[in-house]
């Protein structure tokens, strides 16, 4: 029997449909439940921070100061958030700078730290554990952060879980891009890509 043209009209549909539906579907490292949301943002340029669109530069070798180029998203408090973003370092002369922070608004303030060393090592900056060595000058690395409010903060590297730590209540927010830790120092090329945020 030849499928009529409505046939292949609803088959066509869903098929994209289905393609559509795919990415959002992957993306996520934890199943169950999750909302796409779209917070707001303000960008952080200070020292020799710049930002172009999703690109975050030092450009200087300053080892003291307030140097970064980072998004700061909107505020959240309760419940479980999950952060997604692939980031690849073009050029790093410098060492020990931030990628990705969940900062503790109402209370000690940068309360998880994700950094890249000279020569890939990716580390919590708090407690100093390696999390991988894919943070090479060229790869593209994808982050997933899922922090469970009053319970539980996990950090995922390319999908494989890398870090937990215990969370204390309160508000938070997100931010990445490039800034300079207390040890650290510039220069720093950071192109981030693909950020996405759901929660439950």
């Amino acid at each position: 029997m030849r499928p009529t043209l409505r046939t292949l009209t609803v088959s066509t549909a869903l098929c994209a449909t289905s393609l559509l539906a795919a990415p959002h579907a992957l993306a996520e490292v934890e199943t169950g439940g999750w909302q796409s949301v779209s917070p707001t943002y303000t960008e952080q340029e200070r020292g020799c921070g710049q930002i172009d669109g999703l690109t975050f530069r030092l450009t200087c070798s300053t080892a003291s100061g307030d140097q970064r180029a980072e998004r700061r998203y909107a505020t959240y408090t309760g419940g479980t958030r999950q952060f997604e973003g692939y980031f690849r370092i073009t050029s790093l002369s410098g060492t020990r700078i931030s990628l990705k922070q969940t900062f503790h608004e109402s209370g000690s303030g940068p309360y998880f730290m994700l950094a890249v060393e000279r020569g890939g090592r990716l580390y919590a900056v708090h407690g100093g554990t390696t999390l991988s060595n894919a943070g090479t000058v060229g790869a593209t690395v994808r982050v997933n952060t899922v922090h469970q409010v009053g319970a539980e903060h996990r950090t995922y590297i390319n999908g494989s879980l890398k870090h937990t730590y215990a969370s204390p209540g309160g508000s938070f927010y997100d931010k990445f891009g490039a800034y300079r830790t207390n040890s650290g120092n510039g220069t720093a090329t950071v192109e981030w890509s693909n950020v996405r945020f759901w929660r439950k």
